[in-house]
């Protein structure tokens, strides 16, 4: 699964580089420890071009009966995707790019209750990675005045051959050629998109292990990407 990432390139940059038509979303300070329900910058398409806004991490489905659901829906597996009542909807109809800097993930160590947290990003400097995404739009029925709140999840699969040695799971990472394909509201062919949910190329990412700082969800600060060296990765005793 995903459960944090980093997000620092500015939106208007976002925008350019995704050829936007309507930015919504408002500048923010980067974010080196983005943790479920932050808002985050997604991408999605209508008939009248892409837009780019802030949403919940955490999916709300439109059944739900509070946003609490989100808490356990920020990842949706490739596999089910497409039969899973709180994400079949969504992955029909409102499919969307996650923009991020790179991710974290945390390599269980047999030698050490302690998990070594590592850092990762794309090969190419200063390229965000495109994880594709889902979303949702879900108002408390309750009341009549409750606000509309847009919330989206990461879809991942399995790990390639970079990612095995740390996790079985990685997020769907979409290149530059699926990105149209996936985000057209009115593609259909759900075997066609079930395509694109592939474990990237090895060589699309890399990645370095970080200090435990990360693990305190609070943290937020350049630092926290600071490279270790590559041995802690090495399953040595201690």
């Amino acid at each position: 699964m995903c459960g944090r990432f980093v997000t620092t390139t500015a939106v208007a940059d976002l925008a350019e580089r995704l050829q936007v038509d309507d930015l919504r979303a408002e500048p923010a300070s980067a974010n080196y420890n983005v943790t479920p329900r932050a808002q985050v910058a997604i991408v999605a398409a209508n008939d009248e071009g892409r837009v780019l806004d802030r949403v919940r991490w955490g999916l709300v489905p439109s059944w739900a009966k509070d946003v609490a659901i989100g808490d356990k829906l920020i990842n949706a597996r490739c596999e089910t995707v497409r039969e899973k009542p709180a994400f079949r909807r969504a992955f029909a109809k409102r499919r969307c790019l996650i923009p991020v800097d790179g991710f974290y993930e945390w390599k269980a160590m047999t030698h050490r209750a302690a998990k070594q947290p590592v850092f990762i990003h794309s090969t190419t400097v200063g390229d965000p990675l495109m994880f594709a995404g889902l979303y949702e739009v879900w108002r408390d029925k309750s009341g009549a005045d409750a606000p509309w709140v847009r919330s989206c999840s990461i879809v991942t699969t399995a790990a390639n051959k970079t990612m095995e040695p740390i996790h079985t799971r990685m997020p769907v990472i979409l290149g530059p050629e699926h990105l149209d394909e996936w985000l057209d509201p009115n593609h259909q062919d759900l075997d066609v998109l079930a395509r694109l949910m592939q474990p990237a190329a090895n060589d699309v990412i890399t990645l370095y292990p970080v200090r435990t700082l990360v693990n305190k969800a609070s943290n937020n600060f350049v630092e926290l990407l600071e490279a270790m060296p590559m041995e802690s990765l090495e399953d040595v005793p201690i």
